[in-house]
């Protein structure tokens, strides 16, 4: 079932092949110095293999920077099944990638991720005790996309308080890309700070629920980020700001629940050199693997550690945020260097 597949930038990575129910994937373990490598699981269309397996390289390695910038014990891992989870999704494949996680012997922990819900999350938990975001256990965590869009939400505040000279979102015109889970429960909260939305997805139902319940405006999933807007929410698929994008915003905050939202460096740059704003993904996001990692790390109180992490996050990236004024580049190096500087060499 797992096929090991060589690779110099991460500690393992595995191709998933199971002939009876038709599963094809990848889990890659990018991390482990600080603790077993977590990291959620997704199911999606690729343009390939090949594309499925750039897409967890960079997913898993993002986990290790994600759990290291929120202080968890935990290494970086990321999985993918390739296919439509709303049309090939079935219990013989979840059954058979939880399998194949079980086999890794905790050295991964897989969750909630793209196109997967507690629900499937339970059938994996048939096959392996490595599962978190479960609705019922002992140390159940549940959902953790209310959890990463507080973290984000909370993290738009910060940006918009040096962007704007206040956080006080009434009136701002946040775009957001991506209405699942993440995306929804984050629009939520900008509708009661008084922000007004525009919104884009590829699936029209949630397009249309959020035009009733928010009354917002709509734009074509490709052409958001360039919509009239005072903050870009990426909530979708990563490397969305890149050399083509970045010249047609007209926000000048970014911030988002995305993966990987920079295609490279180079987009980060391009981001400092037009005046706007970027708070790093992976420090905006990270509310949800906190809570999960309560799960993980089998705390029975998780309410307070949940919350002392997400306070501990708000400080992080406001630290971020200032370094980076103070030195005149980008957030996104300065959390980079942050992390493997101050994290991942104690780890190490």
């Amino acid at each position: 079932m797992l096929t090991r597949i060589d690779c110099t930038t991460h500690e393992e990575v595995y191709r998933v092949s199971d002939r009876d129910s038709g599963l094809e994937g990848v889990i890659a373990i990018h991390s482990t110095r600080a603790g077993p490598a977590a990291g959620g699981l997704r199911m999606r269309v690729y343009d390939g293999f090949d594309a499925a397996l750039a897409d967890v390289l960079n997913l898993s390695r993002g986990m290790t920077y994600k759990n290291a910038a929120a202080g968890l014990p935990l290494g970086g891992g990321k999985a993918v099944i390739l296919g439509d989870p709303r049309t090939d999704k079935t219990e013989a494949r979840l059954r058979a990638m939880g399998r194949a996680v079980a086999e890794l012997g905790g050295r991964y922990w897989t969750a909630e991720d793209m196109g997967m819900t507690p629900a499937d999350l339970q059938v994996l938990a048939s096959e392996t005790d490595f599962v978190a975001g479960l609705a019922d256990g002992p140390f159940a965590s549940g959902d953790p996309s209310p959890v990463t869009a507080l973290g984000v939400f909370n993290a738009l505040k910060i940006g918009a308080a040096r962007r704007f000279g206040s956080d006080d979102l009434t009136g701002k015109r946040v775009a957001v890309q991506g209405l699942g889970h993440v995306g929804w429960y984050l629009c939520e909260y900008l509708v009661e700070a008084g922000a007004r939305l525009i919104v884009a997805d590829t699936v029209a139902s949630r397009v249309e629920q959020a035009v009733a319940d928010f009354g917002a405006q709509v734009a074509g999933p490709g052409a958001i980020h360039a919509a009239e807007a005072d903050i870009f929410a990426p909530c979708a698929i990563g490397g969305i700001l890149n050399a083509q994008t970045v010249p047609e915003l007209k926000a000048t905050l970014v911030c988002g629940a995305a993966n990987n939202q920079l295609a490279s460096d180079a987009a980060a740059d391009l981001l400092q050199d037009r005046g706007i704003l970027y708070l790093p993904d992976y420090v905006a996001n990270g509310g949800g693997i906190i809570n999960v990692a309560s799960e993980i790390l089998k705390i029975e109180d998780s309410e307070p550690f949940v919350a002392d992490r997400l306070t501990q996050l708000k400080h992080t990236m406001s630290g971020i945020l200032d370094a980076a004024a103070r030195q005149g580049i980008s957030p996104a190096h300065v959390a980079d260097e942050t992390v493997e500087t101050t994290v991942l060499r104690k780890a190490g």
